[in-house]
C-alpha cells in the first residue's frame, strides 16, 4: 500500500473538489480503486502504488481546472479520469437526476453536446428546430442543480409576442393572457416534478414561470435562469435579460432562428447575441440539428419540408 499527499488548505476549495455530495471524490475512488480523505488541509491517497499515481495526477489536473472554472462538472471529472487510465471514451452525458421516477438522458450525440454544455458554461444558447429538446433538457438540468442544492431558484422565462394570434382578444385577466405563452415550460416542469412538490416551490417562489417584461429590475443571485422562443425577444430585451444575472448563477437561453415572429427578423435580439457573444469565455453556443428531433418520426419530415419550401421561396410558418 502507498500514500500520498496533496495540499489543500482550503476547506471550501475540497467541497468544490469533491462535489456536492461528494459525487466527484466517488467517481475517482471506484474509478481507481482509492481511498481518499481529505484532513489538516491536505487531501491524502491510500492504495496500490499504480493507483495512487493515478489518483494524484487525476486530483491535480482538477485541481487546475477549478482554478479556471471555478466549479467541476461530473463530465470534467469523466474526462480527466479517461485522460489518466487511458480510457477515452465519446462523450455521453450523464443522465439528468430528477426526482422524477426516472432519469432523464440525451437520446442524440447533439442532445449530450448540450447537455455538456450547459453543466460547464455560466450561459448556454442552444439554437435548432421544434421536438430538438432545447427547453425540456434546459428545465431538467436546472430541476437537477435545484435537487443538489446547487441553486436556490429556477426562473423561466418568455416573451410574449404573438405568431398570428393576439393577445388583445385572448379571454380573461392578464395572467389568462400570458398563461398560453407560459404552457410549455409548465408541462415540461409536470414531468419532473410532481404536483405537490411544484405547488410548494412555486408558492414559496423557488421556482418562478413569468414573461419577460417581468423581468425588468431584478438581480438574480445563485439561480438557474431559462429564456424560451429568445428568438421572438428585441435586442434591448436581450440586453436586458442578460444583465439579470447575479452571483452563482446560470442562464440558458434557446430558440430557432428560422421562427422569428417579430416584425422585423432582422431586429431578434437572438440573432444579434450569437454574433455579439461567440467569443466571450463562460458562453458557448450549440446548434442542434433535424438528426437531434426527437418527437414523433413525422417531424422532422415536417421541418425538411418546411425547409424546401423556403428554398423554393415559399412562405414558411410553423410550430
Amino acid at each position: 500500500m502507498t500514500e500520498a499527499t496533496i495540499p489543500l488548505v482550503d476547506a471550501e476549495r475540497a467541497l468544490s473538489l469533491f462535489g456536492a455530495r461528494d459525487q466527484h471524490l466517488r467517481a475517482i475512488r471506484e474509478a481507481l480503486g482509492v481511498s481518499i480523505t481529505h484532513r489538516d488541509g491536505e487531501i491524502r491517497v491510500t492504495g496500490e502504488e499504480a493507483a495512487v499515481a493515478r489518483a494524484t495526477q487525476a486530483l491535480t489536473q482538477l485541481n487546475t481546472r477549478l482554478d479556471t472554472h471555478g466549479s467541476l462538472t461530473a463530465e470534467q471529472v469523466a474526462e480527466v479520469l479517461g485522460q489518466v487510465t487511458g480510457q477515452r471514451k465519446a462523450m455521453v452525458a450523464a443522465p439528468i437526476d430528477v426526482p422524477a421516477a426516472r432519469r432523464i438522458a440525451a437520446r442524440t450525440p447533439g442532445q449530450a453536446r448540450y447537455i455538456q454544455a450547459i453543466r460547464e458554461n455560466e450561459i448556454t444558447f442552444a439554437i435548432g428546430p421544434a421536438g430538438t429538446g432545447k427547453t425540456y433538457l434546459a428545465v431538467a438540468v436546472a430541476v437537477e442543480a435545484l435537487k443538489h442544492h446547487l441553486i436556490r431558484k429556477i426562473v423561466l422565462v418568455r416573451p410574449a409576442v404573438e405568431a398570428g394570434e393576439s393577445l388583445g382578444y385572448l379571454p380573461g385577466d392578464l395572467y389568462a393572457k400570458i398563461n398560453p405563452y407560459l404552457r410549455p415550460l409548465l408541462d415540461a416542469l409536470h414531468e419532473m416534478l410532481d404536483y405537490d412538490q411544484m405547488k410548494r416551490y412555486m408558492e414559496q417562489d423557488v421556482i418562478e414561470v413569468i414573461p419577460l417584461a417581468y423581468m425588468r429590475g431584478r438581480t438574480l443571485n445563485e439561480s438557474f435562469i431559462i429564456l424560451d422562443e429568445a428568438q421572438n425577444t428585441t435586442i434591448a430585451q436581450m440586453k436586458m435579460f442578460l444583465t439579470r444575472m447575479g452571483q452563482g448563477s446560470k442562464i440558458v437561453i434557446s430558440g430557432d432562428t428560422t421562427q422569428i415572429d417579430l416584425p422585423r427578423p432582422s431586429a431578434s435580439g437572438l440573432v444579434d447575441a450569437l454574433v455579439r457573444l461567440r467569443d466571450i469565455p463562460g458562453i458557448q453556443i450549440v446548434q442542434m440539428q433535424k438528426s437531434d428531433i426527437v418527437r414523433h418520426r413525422l417531424v422532422q419530415e415536417i421541418v425538411r419540408a418546411y425547409e424546401d419550401d423556403s428554398k423554393a421561396g415559399g412562405s414558411r410558418r410553423s410550430r
